[in-house]
């Protein structure tokens, strides 16, 4: 998507500002996008946030409980 981290990071914020529907602070968000060169996504439009996995990788087991 975009190699700047700064720019990465905003539109990671902006996705789930969209989610939570809070549209006042997606503005704050598209001002930054601005300011650091990025053209915002056009309104009705959110950008994607990247999934993410709900359980731990596979190949990863929890600690098994101590007993004394």
């Amino acid at each position: 998507m975009t190699e700047d981290p700064m720019v990465a990071a905003l539109l990671r914020e902006r996705a789930a500002l969209v989610q939570s529907g809070l549209t006042d602070r997606v503005a704050d968000v598209d001002e930054q996008l601005r300011l650091h060169g990025y053209k915002p996504p056009v309104d009705g439009q959110p950008v994607a946030a990247k999934k993410t996995a709900a359980t731990a990788p596979k190949g990863r087991q929890a600690k098994p409980a101590e007993t004394t």
